[in-house]
């Protein structure tokens, strides 16, 4: 009847994005993976949150976000139009289309094949008959293995609806799995985590990963997401957000990890209430100066460079004089000087350029000096490239080594790979150190379903709908455990 008064009145009916903008409110459903979103040190994140945040900016709208348990519950939650957009991390599925609008999010992924460090590895599906391969819920794994399985009638595999990647990977990593299935941007991530898992090979092409959008809705919010994200693209921006995730994640090698995890177990106790301290002293995050203690020295109080540098933190004699402290190789002088001078490097970096970035450029000038960093960033701008995006002057810091590029800086002549290096270390030993000093909770398959009245999940109400059935609303499920952050 009211579509009908829409008629008569010669009223249409308001669009997808017109209602959104009306209401003042972009509504999405997630789940908790540091691939799509997860809580971080300053507040919620990940890759797809940060594009969905910067999506409802641009339209002036509210984000209101809801977690569900697994990619079950957003899907649940999508088919039944009780969100405009689902973040799942998943590509296309044969089923998709006419049950969902879909667009791609800039992020690539492929089905990995992984296997406990000391078993044998498989080298193709032929080594895979006869095994157990274990995937998520509701992952991009399964319709894969159904299309290989005619062929391969020997596969088989079992899937875990209370985990999550990071869970099947730790049952690997402990041996309880000796195969699974991930994604591979969730292996990126993750991997560091897990030393004792290897990748075996990929069940096929990398795929795009996608944003879903309930098939009952109109096309104008998929159009809208699509044309931003295109933006993002061609203004560089969307290639900012994936290297802040994905940029560093190829740093830590499987002998680092072990012997990074070791230290954390063996070293770190005696020197983590010094870190804590003077981090809070000055406001600092005492994981980010100890993993700048960690890659400066292995945390050993003694160690002594060729050049002379020395401590804990390395102070070269210069910066001990310049900020006071007079015995580098005493452990809390040495500490409270490393925190001392990276805030007095954080602040030189100019107020305009952004966080994280503002980070890892003060990481490099802890490294080889802001004077080289400032011709690093000349540089970069001379190049057409953006001075205040650490993904652009990474690139031309390795320059400062080749003689036809220093000639023509003020500072002249650096080993510019190391700062590069050096940062992208550091923002993994973060993650480790972040990961093993929180508790970890793995999630449980769930004993009751989790489908009950909560305010706030109401089914997005158009003119003409129906109002469900309050016994139907989908609810905001527990959180899952913690998820290792990334700088």
């Amino acid at each position: 009847m009211l579509a009908i008064a829409f008629v008569i009145a010669g009223c249409s009916r308001p669009s997808t994005l017109q209602e959104i903008r009306s209401e003042g409110v972009l509504h999405v459903i997630t789940r908790n993976t540091p691939s799509v979103y997860y809580e971080g040190r300053d507040g919620p994140t990940g890759y797809d949150f940060e594009l969905a945040r910067l999506f409802a900016n641009d339209l002036g709208v509210e984000l209101k976000v809801r977690v569900a348990d697994d990619n079950t519950g957003v899907l649940s939650v999508i088919d039944q139009d009780y969100a405009h957009i689902g973040l799942a991390g998943l590509s296309y599925r044969p089923n998709f289309p006419g049950r969902y609008h879909t667009i791609s999010n800039g992020v690539e992924a492929e089905s990995v094949v992984v296997y406990h460090r000391e078993t044998d590895r498989p080298d193709s599906l032929d080594d895979l008959e006869g095994q157990t391969l274990h995937l998520v819920a509701d992952s991009n794994h399964e319709h894969q293995l159904k299309q290989l399985q005619t062929e391969n009638k020997g596969l088989q595999w079992e899937v875990h609806p209370g985990l999550d990647a990071a869970g099947i990977l730790a049952r690997v990593e402990s041996g309880e799995f000796s195969m699974a299935i991930v994604s591979s941007n969730e292996l990126d991530l993750n991997h560091v985590f897990f030393p004792m898992v290897k990748s075996a090979f990929s069940l096929g092409e990398p795929e795009n990963l996608l944003w879903l959008f309930p098939g009952e809705q109109d096309q104008t919010l998929a159009n809208a997401a699509r044309d931003f994200i295109s933006e993002l693209r061609e203004s560089g921006a969307l290639a900012q957000i994936s290297e802040r995730f994905y940029g560093h994640l190829d740093r830590l090698n499987y002998v680092g990890a072990r012997t990074f995890v070791h230290h954390v177990e063996n070293r770190l106790p005696k020197y983590e209430s010094l870190f804590r301290d003077y981090a809070s002293n000055y406001e600092l995050d005492w994981r980010l100066l100890a993993a700048i203690g960690y890659q400066e020295s292995h945390w050993r109080p003694n160690a002594v460079s060729p050049t002379g540098v020395r401590g804990l933190m390395m102070l070269t004699r210069t910066t001990a004089k310049h900020i006071g402290i007079k015995n580098r190789l005493d452990v809390e002088q040495s500490i409270q000087g490393g925190a001392k001078y990276f805030t007095m490097v954080h602040r030189k970096v100019p107020e305009r350029i952004q966080e994280p970035d503002r980070t890892w450029f003060a990481l490099a000038s802890y490294n080889v000096g802001w004077g080289h960093v400032e011709d690093a960033r000349r540089l970069t701008e001379g190049a057409g490239k953006d001075p205040d995006r650490w993904m652009d002057v990474k690139e031309f810091l390795p320059l400062l080594a080749q003689k036809e590029w220093y000639t023509k800086t003020r500072f002249g002549y650096a080993r510019g790979h190391e700062p590069v290096i050096y940062v992208q270390n550091i923002r993994r030993y973060y993650d480790v150190l972040a990961w093993m000093t929180e508790p970890m909770e793995v999630a449980e398959a769930p004993q009751k379903p989790w489908f009950k009245d909560l305010e706030g999940m109401e089914k997005i109400i158009r003119p003409g709908d129906t109002v469900p059935d309050q016994k139907t609303r989908a609810s905001l499920p527990s959180e899952l455990g913690f998820v290792p952050p990334t700088l």
